[in-house]
């Protein structure tokens, strides 16, 4: 049961954060899905940077720490249903080179941004 309220806790942290993440690139989110990007690079760096902290830690110690930081804040801050809504959408309005660029920069910058999290706890 602890656990289950750190993965809401954390989670309701993460959405909120997420929320926030979006309303600074509202007047950007027309021309591309800013807001999107950044909290999946983000949340990717912070998974990162977890996972190299708690590689140094004991297993049995880190069930917490793991269900209120990786499920439940970059669960909740982290967008893959609306990075793929929206690389819908903009194929749909037939912005092709945009959704290859979306595709593209979520997956390159989210995995450099993961490696440099790893890189950086070492």
């Amino acid at each position: 049961m602890n656990q289950l309220i750190l993965v809401f806790v954390g989670g309701g942290l993460g959405s909120l954060a997420r929320f926030g993440a979006g309303k600074l690139f509202t007047k950007w989110s027309s021309v591309f899905p800013f807001g999107t990007l950044t909290a999946n690079i983000v949340a990717c760096f912070v998974i990162g940077v977890f996972a190299g902290w708690s590689l140094q830690k004991p297993e049995e110690t880190m069930n917490n720490y793991r269900a209120f930081v990786a499920v439940g804040f970059c669960g909740g801050f982290s967008t893959f249903s609306s990075f793929t809504f929206e690389t819908i959408q903009l194929i749909s309005n037939n912005r092709f080179t945009d959704a290859l660029t979306n595709v593209l920069l979520n997956m390159a910058l989210c995995a450099v941004a993961t490696l440099t999290g790893l890189w950086l706890m070492k």
